[in-house]
């Protein structure tokens, strides 16, 4: 039999990269999920991310703390700045990025991936819905790549003809939020286990104000199927 394809794949909970752990599987990967707790306002989505790793047959799933609350500098990080419940801005980088987050995060699943001797790291980056975000362009994803592989001995041994290089994959780079969840569907994705707002409550339910809750919503809308999020109810 051939070797097992093993692939580290990050898992925050949300939509997108549950979409991207279904999409990994479905490329024959064994799939390794790994979730940040950075620090973010809430848990939630970490218990949505173990949820949604289990239900896409996760061979593990491991959560790793590192504490950027410790720094702050994002509204998801710092109580003390308010989450954007306006609509989302196209000309300037949100208060919601979380300074080098996706590097740190990227970083952490390189390390986990040599340590399985896997070759392959995935993650939900999206150009599109979320362009204000530095760390989700496909510019960086190409530079985190040539970083990895200048970086480790999986790298190394590869430029000496001595195995495969490492690659950063974001199959959802260029994608809508419709596509997305047309994508996941197919792909037997339940997006009722899933998290996407910034200020869920404690039982995973979503405010439907923020920019996150916005942009989930009308991709539902958009790809034509009802929307399963939970919703705070309000008088």
């Amino acid at each position: 039999m051939p070797p097992t394809k093993r692939a580290v794949v990050l898992v925050s909970g949300g939509l997108d990269s549950a979409t991207v752990l279904a999409m990994a599987r479905s490329q024959g990967f064994e799939t390794y999920a790994l979730s940040v707790d950075y620090g973010q306002r809430h848990a939630a989505e970490l218990d949505a991310a173990r949820r949604v790793a289990q239900a896409l047959g996760a061979r593990r799933h491991e959560v790793v703390r590192v504490d950027l609350s410790r720094f702050g500098g994002s509204a998801l990080t710092d109580a003390s700045i308010a989450v954007p419940v306006d609509g989302a801005s196209t000309d300037a980088i949100p208060v919601t990025y979380v300074p080098a987050r996706n590097t740190i995060m990227l970083s952490v699943a390189l390390g986990w991936a040599e340590a399985l001797d896997a070759r392959d790291v995935f993650y939900g980056a999206n150009a599109v819905d979320y362009s204000g975000y530095p760390d989700c362009r496909p510019e960086y994803v190409a530079a985190f790549e040539r970083l990895a592989n200048l970086a480790t001995r999986a790298g190394v041994e590869a430029a000496a003809g001595q195995g495969e290089p490492v690659r950063i994959h974001a199959p959802i780079v260029h994608m809508r939020k419709a596509d997305i969840v047309r994508t996941g569907l197919a792909l037997g994705v339940d997006f009722g286990l899933t998290v996407s707002c910034y200020q869920a409550d404690t039982e995973g339910r979503a405010c439907g104000e923020c920019d996150a809750c916005r942009i989930r919503s009308a991709g539902f809308t958009a790809a034509g199927v009802p929307d399963p999020t939970r919703y705070v109810q309000r008088t």
